[in-house]
């Protein structure tokens, strides 16, 4: 995909190029777009994800990518979509995630955190210290879906104006990548540095792993039937989704299934 060439924009604005010292969080900040119908949007989110210093673009079933709609749209951000990754499934995409904030207006139907776009982008700009974290857009017609916004620990929305409140994809992701990078700004200088926490959060990956395990303990005591639809496993999905589970508590919990499944293998009859 070749590089296009722009002219100087009237309407470009100038974006402090401050380089952050030794590790910036915008490092660690996965941008991802879900089913985006329209390729322009893309070029779009790329060149706003560029001005706020974003570089992870993760694609998920776009319409159509690569394409020189893209480019273009993309203005001297060529080389974020050169590097972008596209993914079959937004469970793939954030596999390596510790903590996945999903944009939209749909809080009130969401029993997980809610939270306006600058209040989320400091608890994702923080929460980097763990590993990477994931900012998920859905597609431009219907937003996420529900199966979407269960992967998400945390929704965050625009407090726009209530009698019009639609935003298009590439602002909305300017909009929330200016509040990422105001917030790592504040985060490097508040400490004069960036340190890791000694607490790891555990990655999507290894929290999905935990459920499955779960699931097949759960269905081994009894607890749960496959064959009888219930609502168990979107609750329990929820619960530790208002929590950021750490690594060491998934394995904690794993080693709870393990033992009681060990357990009931012993109590069942000769």
């Amino acid at each position: 995909m070749g590089k296009s060439v722009s002219q100087n924009d009237a309407n470009n604005v100038s974006v402090d190029q401050t380089e952050f010292s030794d590790f910036s969080p915008l490092q660690r900040v996965a941008v991802v777009l879900s089913h985006t119908s329209h390729p322009g949007n893309i070029g779009a989110a790329a060149r706003a994800m560029k001005t706020m210093g974003l570089t992870d673009l993760r694609l998920v079933n776009p319409r159509e990518f690569p394409s020189e709609v893209a480019t273009v749209r993309a203005t001297g951000a060529v080389d974020v979509l050169d590097a972008a990754r596209v993914f079959s499934s937004l469970s793939e995409a954030i596999a390596d995630c510790v903590y996945v904030v999903g944009s939209s207006a749909r809080g009130r139907d969401f029993v997980g955190e809610v939270m306006d776009a600058r209040t989320a982008a400091t608890t994702l700009a923080s929460t980097t210290s763990q590993g990477v974290v994931a900012i998920v857009f859905g597609c431009e017609t219907s937003g996420l879906t529900n199966a979407e916004v269960a992967l998400c620990q945390t929704l965050a929305y625009v407090p726009t104006n209530p009698d019009y409140s639609s935003l298009n994809l590439g602002s909305a992701v300017q909009v929330l990548g200016y509040e990422i990078r105001v917030a790592s700004m504040a985060l490097l200088g508040t400490t004069g540095g960036y340190k890791a926490s000694e607490l790891q959060l555990a990655t999507q990956a290894e929290i999905d792993a935990m459920y499955e395990h779960m699931k097949e303990t759960l269905t081994q005591i009894g607890f749960f039937r496959p064959d009888y639809p219930r609502k168990l496993f979107p609750r329990l999905q929820r619960l530790f989704n208002r929590t950021r589970l750490e690594r060491e508590e998934v394995d904690i919990f794993r080693g709870m299934f393990r033992s009681v499944s060990n357990y009931a293998k012993r109590e069942e009859p000769q």
